[in-house]
């Protein structure tokens, strides 16, 4: 009988170089997608509202994109240092720069000036302003993720199930671009304008906060018996593309929206706990 040696048995484990490359193209389209959703974004105006629609599209397939690559390298085994930097690189461009551009075309630049001249030209100012914040948020969320080995969030949920601290860029430009691709329109009002403002900030302090986010990492499609799973992720596919515009900015807020209850669940839990033991502690006995 034979005995193969380890390092043999090592040699064949490893993929083969050219494997290495794979989850690098997916990550090459991620980019893709963010050039284009600048492009559209830049082309966009009043009266051709489409470019909008393609750039929030462009996002969208780009959160596809930026999925699909993690997943092929664990999966081929190809996880390599210089994917991640990649990877991490290509989610500032596509889920950063271009999601900030998006907004403040879409959401400030075309409101009209002729009324109210002064307050357009504050809120486009604020606009500009919160808009480079979130990219901040978002480039300070991306190497808080590349320099923390096991973070931890605040609000800690079920034990032994992971969530990622703050919400992911992905989701995060997937905000904008579902609110970009329901309304098409541009924003024209002044007060919807700060609402929007109001709404851009407040994304950007959920991806550098520390409060848990459901990461999604248990669904296993390696599994032996990952029927169920596809045909729910097919479900999920199929009321996507045939109800994009409501579907996707249901999912988005959503998931934004859960991040907050999560976090109000924990503090009243917390809070419950520490009031309840001391009820009627200083009550006597009949």
């Amino acid at each position: 009988m034979v005995v193969k040696s380890k390092s043999a048995l090592d040699a064949r484990r490893q993929p083969r170089r050219g494997m290495y490359i794979l989850p690098s193209l997916f990550t090459a389209g991620n980019i893709a997608f963010g050039y284009y959703a600048l492009l559209q974004a830049i082309q966009g105006s009043a009266t051709e509202w489409w470019h909008f629609d393609r750039a929030a599209l462009a996002i969208g397939f780009a959160v596809l994109f930026d999925g699909l690559d993690g997943q092929i390298a664990r999966l081929t085994n190809t996880a390599s240092d210089f994917g991640r930097e990649l990877d991490s690189l290509a989610d500032a461009i596509t889920f950063g720069v271009a999601p900030s551009v998006l907004a403040y075309l879409w959401g400030v630049r075309m409101l009209p000036w002729a009324a109210h001249t002064q307050l357009t030209a504050q809120v486009m100012e604020l606009g500009a302003f919160v808009c480079f914040l979130f990219l901040v948020c978002n480039a300070s969320r991306l190497a808080r993720f590349n320099v923390t080995t096991d973070p931890k969030p605040r609000n800690p949920g079920r034990p032994g199930r992971k969530y990622f601290v703050g919400m992911p860029t992905p989701a995060g430009a997937g905000v904008i671009a579902a609110v970009v691709h329901c309304c098409k329109t541009p924003i024209d009002n002044v007060w919807i304008s700060l609402v929007w403002i109001v709404l851009i900030l407040f994304t950007g302090f959920l991806m550098v906060s520390r409060w848990r986010f459901w990461s999604g990492k248990e669904l296993n499609v390696s599994n032996r018996k990952p029927f169920r799973l596809i045909v729910l992720l097919a479900a999920i596919g199929a009321v996507v593309v045939v109800f994009s515009t409501y579907a996707l900015i249901v999912i988005a807020l959503g998931y934004l929206v859960s991040g907050v209850l999560a976090r109000l669940a924990y503090s009243w839990g917390r809070r419950h706990h520490r009031t309840g033991p001391g009820d009627g502690a200083g009550e006597s006995v009949a």
